[in-house]
């Protein structure tokens, strides 16, 4: 089952132009125990966005963990990608239903609810398998974005029948807080691929779902 797939430490790539730092960056990640990979650049070519995604894609085979492609229906269906991640505000919920019947019931379809649980609440009527709230903290990443109070989380772990994703200047520190508040997983860009020791703190954020 797809919504099953989403737990633990979700790792949301860099804007990165060389590949094969890219690759040495996310098998770091995977190494540490990361168990989503979502492929996400905002500045590269079509072109390099499709080497960038085949390439991680056969890394993420080759550690069974799903890769989910970031706004680009056309390149997760091309290359055979595990999902995609969708922002709510770009589609309307009929559109966002015709997405998950083309995608088809094995791949995965996450979707972006920022702070407002009636557009989740959508999201999972219309076959979302996840539901991302944020920025759940100040974002390096997305410094203007709105903050989600953390009880989204809350109510999303008692209301609906999928899993909820906290993103947005999530660290190991505050990471406790989202999870403790109904996070199924914390999706994490800055304070893992800016660590020096990647894996490590792949390991860190990796270590308190079973705590």
């Amino acid at each position: 089952m797809a919504t099953s797939r989403i737990k633990g430490l979700y790792a949301i790539t860099p804007d990165l132009e060389e590949t094969a730092s890219l690759h040495a960056r996310v098998e770091a990640a995977l190494l540490g125990g990361a168990s989503i990979v979502q492929y996400r650049n905002k500045t590269a070519s079509s072109l390099l966005r499709q080497v960038q995604a085949v390439d991680l894609l056969s890394l993420c085979r080759s550690h069974k963990v799903p890769l989910i492609i970031n706004d680009d229906a056309d390149l997760c269906m091309e290359i055979d990608a595990d999902g995609l991640h969708v922002g709510l505000n770009d589609f309307s919920t009929d559109e966002l239903a015709r997405l998950k019947a083309a995608l088809g019931e094995q791949k995965i379809l996450g979707v972006s609810c920022y702070n407002r649980f009636e557009l989740a609440q959508q999201a999972a009527v219309q076959g979302a398998d996840y539901v991302a709230f944020g920025s759940c903290f100040d974002s390096g990443t997305k410094p203007s974005a709105v903050r989600a109070p953390l009880d989204l989380l809350t109510q999303a772990r008692e209301a609906l029948d999928i899993p909820a994703v906290a993103i947005g200047g999530i660290t190991t520190n505050n990471a406790p807080q989202a999870i403790g508040a109904g996070a199924a997983a914390i999706a994490v860009i800055n304070a893992l691929f800016s660590a020096d020791d990647i894996t490590g703190t792949a390991r860190q954020f990796s270590k308190l779902f079973n705590e």
